[in-house]
């Protein structure tokens, strides 16, 4: 009963504002071009905040951080970015490309790692693809119904995108 009663006491930040402001910050609406991809998710619990700031995650503007100081969190908001011309056929890639030496190929078990100053974080899966180092592959994380997007560092070793050069 004390738990319920002290739940109920915990102010949650109010998820509906924030994306309304990262929606504000891009200057688009949620799903277009240049706008949040979609929704936070509303599951968050996070503390309530009484000012947010928000930042572009890189210069190439694909992810907005909100941020908290106090407490003390933040949350990535992925950007719809441009579509992007056709991909060459493989025959039109240079054949550097074509040859690079995968490090990881399908069904080898690897760790996904990704962190800051003062936290890391790593998952066991498995490669649905190969990849040579760089290049991005999907992964079946281990009690993980949806497989993510990892990039490979080295055999046995990926990174989630935007975490490598941190």
């Amino acid at each position: 009963m004390i738990a319920l009663a002290l739940l109920a006491t915990v102010a949650f930040q109010d998820i509906a504002a924030l994306d309304r402001g990262v929606a504000a910050f891009t200057g688009r609406a949620i799903g277009q071009e240049g706008g949040p991809r979609a929704v936070v998710d509303p599951r968050l619990r996070l503390a309530a905040c009484p000012m947010v700031s928000m930042a572009w995650r890189t210069e190439a503007h694909d992810a907005v951080v909100v941020t908290c100081t106090g407490p003390d969190w933040r949350v990535f908001v992925p950007v719809v970015m441009p579509a992007r011309a056709a991909a060459a056929p493989a025959a039109a890639l240079p054949a550097a490309a074509r040859n690079a030496e995968k490090v990881i190929r399908r069904g080898d078990p690897l760790t996904i790692e990704a962190g800051a100053d003062g936290f890391s974080i790593t998952r066991d899966g498995v490669a649905l693809g190969d990849a040579a180092a760089g290049e991005r592959l999907m992964v079946k994380v281990a009690d993980g119904r949806m497989p993510v997007q990892a990039v490979a560092v080295e055999a046995g070793r990926a990174t989630l995108p935007g975490w490598g050069d941190q």
